[in-house]
């Protein structure tokens, strides 16, 4: 097993696990091993220690987000996981968040895929009793990505609202949202099949590509990056915005001279959420336990069958999102 002190430390967090390592104390997690497919084995590492201000998580269901199967500068012997929902099995020592036995939902850049997790309380909001824990492991960031991203757009009520990407675990997010907020949504998908349940979410359209889509949109959503975003920027109407929230095409999007004449106006964000965890947290897991907001779940199943998972989702063949429950 690759998963010694010094990969730990060159990443600046769970420095605590160098005390652990020596007191026998282990868990079994998944880890970034590249002599794998997937990316990914199983192995023995220390328990995190927490932090004054850190709770312990008793993990038992994660969410695979398809930035943190395919990062190649991961370190080997690490573990990965952003999304990560289980039970407070050490409350932090300093009496802040929950108390031991509350079923929470946390969010950090790794660390999720594991039996348990140590992260800062502001990392994670409690979940209600009528929402179960594989829902709210499908949240943190797919959904806070496309609220966020919808949010960034500004008021658009009545306006063509195109979503790059709609199928995937982002893209479903953000079709609600946008329909919410009154849009007329366009969902574009890679292929007929992956189109299923988004005219049900809210599209008012669905396209496959982008081509067939006609000029003068007021927003575009793209979670593809590539080719796809630079044909929607060149649908954008004056005035109009481009959010670039991925590039899961893993393709370079290269704007051409005159693709981006001044007197249009045109903006380009690229977003990432930096707002408040817990209070966005606390208000998607309301809105999915008054049903008005639907995680898309399309698999689900033991983290010992996490390959089928992977590759599922590295072949761009879920539609929505994938949650592992531990066992």
């Amino acid at each position: 097993m690759r998963n010694s002190v010094g990969d730990v430390n060159s990443l600046g967090i769970y420095i605590a696990l160098q005390d652990c390592s020596t007191k026998g104390k282990t868990m079994r997690a998944l880890v970034v091993d590249r002599s794998q497919e997937e990316g990914l084995s199983f192995a023995e590492v220390p328990e995190p220690v927490p932090g004054p201000h850190q709770a312990v998580i008793a993990v038992e269901a994660i969410s695979l987000n398809r930035g943190e199967v395919v990062r190649k500068e991961a370190i080997p012997g690490t573990v990965p996981g952003w999304d990560a929902a289980g039970t407070i099995a050490i409350a932090a020592a300093d009496g802040s968040g929950p108390p031991v036995g509350t079923r929470v939902i946390s969010m950090y850049k790794m660390g999720g895929f594991a039996e348990r997790r140590a992260v800062d309380v502001e990392r994670l909001a409690v979940i209600p009793a009528d929402v179960s824990t594989t829902d709210a492991a499908a949240l943190p960031v797919a959904g806070l990505t496309g609220l966020g991203a919808v949010r960034a757009v500004g008021p658009i009520v009545g306006h063509r609202v195109l979503i790059i990407g709609a199928a995937g675990g982002v893209g479903r997010f953000a079709v609600q949202f946008a329909h919410k907020a009154g849009a007329h949504v366009i969902a574009s998908v890679g292929s007929e099949a992956r189109a299923e349940g988004l005219r049900e979410l809210g599209a008012d359209e669905v396209t496959v590509g982008v081509e067939q889509v006609p000029s003068g949109l007021y927003a575009v959503l793209d979670t593809v990056g590539g080719p796809a975003m630079i044909s929607a920027w060149c649908r954008l109407q004056a005035g109009g915005i481009l959010v670039s929230i991925g590039r899961a095409a893993r393709e370079d999007a290269t704007f051409h001279a005159y693709d981006t004449p001044m007197r249009d106006n045109l903006r380009l964000l690229c977003f990432n959420h930096t707002g408040p965890i817990v209070e966005d947290l606390g208000y998607l897991l309301d809105l999915v336990g008054r049903h008005e907001l639907d995680t898309q779940i399309d698999w689900s199943g033991s983290w010992n069958n996490y390959a089928e998972a992977v590759n599922l989702l590295k072949s761009r063949k879920l539609r929505g999102k994938a949650v592992l429950t531990l066992s």
